[in-house]
């Protein structure tokens, strides 16, 4: 039983290192507190991918009672290390995005137009911004057909389920 606690412990520290290490990069001030603006970039990069949605709950949920724009470390670390602990948020495997993408290929052309996906990604589901629409597309596009081979992109896209 003690080797399952020492177990347990061992994971938990490891976890907890890993959210700090990220905390970190964005603690400018170095006083153990972020910009609530970066709580979605801390998560991402923590192999997390919330909906906006979600996003705003988890803020919500580690916001100081009278929001003062940042984040405070001790609040976020049980937030964060039940999330990675519980394994939420996990990205969409890439079988499941290169099937999304064949859904809009309704041609069966092996790639979308720009416009088509900028219409899509836009105006449907839980749309992006055009700067996320851009950034996007500064990955995406092919640069000398102009247009997306969506199975090129999903293998850039998917990272591995660690």
């Amino acid at each position: 039983m003690a080797e399952d606690k020492d177990n347990a412990e061992a994971i938990l520290s490891v976890v907890h290192k890993k959210i700090g290490d990220a905390f970190d990069v964005f603690d400018h001030e170095f006083n153990k507190t972020v910009d609530v603006r970066e709580i979605g970039t801390i998560i991402r990069s923590l192999g997390c991918f919330p909906s906006e949605a979600e996003l705003h709950d988890i803020i919500a949920e580690v916001e100081e009672e009278e929001p003062m724009g940042y984040i405070r470390f001790e609040k976020f670390l049980p937030a964060m290390t039940l999330v990675l602990m519980e394994r939420k948020f996990r990205p969409i495997p890439e079988d499941l995005l290169l099937q999304a993408f064949e859904v809009l290929d309704q041609h069966k052309k092996g790639h979308l137009e720009p416009e088509e996906l900028t219409k899509y990604m836009t105006q449907e589901g839980e749309p992006f911004t055009l700067e996320e629409m851009e950034e996007m597309l500064s990955a995406a596009l092919d640069p000398d057909k102009n247009v997306i081979f969506y199975k090129d992109f999903v293998g850039m896209m998917a990272i591995e389920d660690t």
